[in-house]
């Protein structure tokens, strides 16, 4: 099938979670046979840390100006016209799409627990339709559990399904440790105000407590008064072709939740995936539905108090080596972006079926 799909960036890895998830799928949708054209304004903030020109598995479609869309027409005989969230050109898509368009509309909200956040402090939400999301054939939520339900009963949406995170095992895997990166503890995540109280809680006081320790951070736009200790190394924007050297230099990394992601639960991160594929043992905070995708123990060990990150620090290599190897086995056997593109090649045919015999 052609999928067309109008998105915030699958060319920067800048700042945001949404391209590399994006770049995994398309490279299987297209392994698969599928045709993907990525539609992707050229914002100016994206595009000197642009490190993705031609789009593996698909076409990038990168405008200046909306005419530049219009003009291309053949997007809208696509067999699926999907809109995301944070689409900078949201409004425009969606009248283009509903209007024009041929195939099944589809939504994904890859930032439910943001979006619904933004909209219980009754911030406008400029990438949902001021008349909610009842015309769209389909409803897709990086989150899924009562994420899904909202999205109906706040939004309208009529049917919904969850699309969660997902790895290319190709991009991430085990790789020999650099120097650079070696620690006993590392941390990976741009910096998140909301995220701030559990990394000082679970990275920031185990390095205070434990300075024979070293605590390797990589992201980008961490604040000056960031609390910084002598046994912390800071690495600025790892990009994601470094990712897996990254996790494979420690011998344990830290995974943090944003909070309304915490909040709304069964919401992994593509981080927990790409550290487990990568063969790294993961500790993580806890939220509703995480133990759905890792077992608590065996492939992945949990963190409330500074002391489980401590104790999870004086586990032997081997123990840590027995869990890690487990969530990369459960990763590549569920997780893997080959296994959410025949997922999403599934929900597409799904609601195309069921359109029909409704009409």
């Amino acid at each position: 099938m052609k999928i067309a799909i109008w998105g915030l960036t699958v060319s920067s890895s800048w700042g945001n979670g949404h391209a590399t998830l994006w770049r995994g799928l398309i490279r299987a949708l297209g392994a698969q046979g599928h045709q993907i054209v990525f539609v992707e304004r050229d914002q100016p903030w994206y595009a000197p840390h642009r490190d993705l020109t031609e789009l593996p598995g698909g076409e990038l479609l990168l405008y200046s100006d909306w005419s530049e869309v219009l003009a291309r027409r053949d997007l809208l005989d696509a067999d699926a016209l999907m809109v995301t969230s944070y689409c900078p050109d949201a409004a425009a898509a969606h009248r283009l799409i509903h209007d024009r368009g041929r195939g099944l509309t589809v939504f994904y909200d890859l930032d439910t627990p943001v979006s619904f956040g933004r909209l219980q402090a009754g911030e406008r939400v400029d990438y949902f339709p001021e008349e909610g999301l009842g015309r769209y054939d389909l409803v897709l939520s990086y989150t899924g559990g009562p994420a899904l339900d909202a999205l109906r009963d706040r939004l309208g949406a009529r049917r919904t399904a969850p699309l969660y995170g997902h790895v290319d095992p190709a991009a991430h895997r085990p790789v020999e440790p650099r120097d650079l990166f070696r620690g006993d503890l590392s941390y990976l995540g741009t910096y998140a105000a909301d995220r701030q109280p559990t990394l000082e809680r679970l990275f920031v006081e185990p390095a205070t407590r434990s300075p024979e320790h070293r605590f390797v951070l990589g992201g980008s736009s961490y604040p000056a008064d960031f609390p910084w200790r002598p046994n912390m190394y800071f690495m600025n924007h790892v990009a994601p072709p470094d990712h897996p050297a990254f996790f494979c230099s420690s011998r344990l990394t830290l995974n943090v939740t944003r909070a309304d992601m915490a909040a709304m639960g069964w919401c992994p991160s593509g981080r927990l995936f790409e550290a487990a594929a990568c063969g790294a043992p993961i500790i993580s905070d806890v939220w509703d539905g995480l133990d759905r995708f890792f077992t608590p123990g065996e492939e992945i060990l949990f963190a409330h108090r500074p002391e489980d990150t401590l104790d999870a620090l004086e586990l032997s290599d081997a123990e840590l080596r027995r869990i890690a190897d487990a969530a990369r086995a459960r990763v590549l056997a569920e997780h893997s972006s080959e296994h959410r593109a025949r997922e999403l090649v599934q929900l597409i045919e799904t609601a195309a079926v069921r359109q029909v015999e409704a009409a």
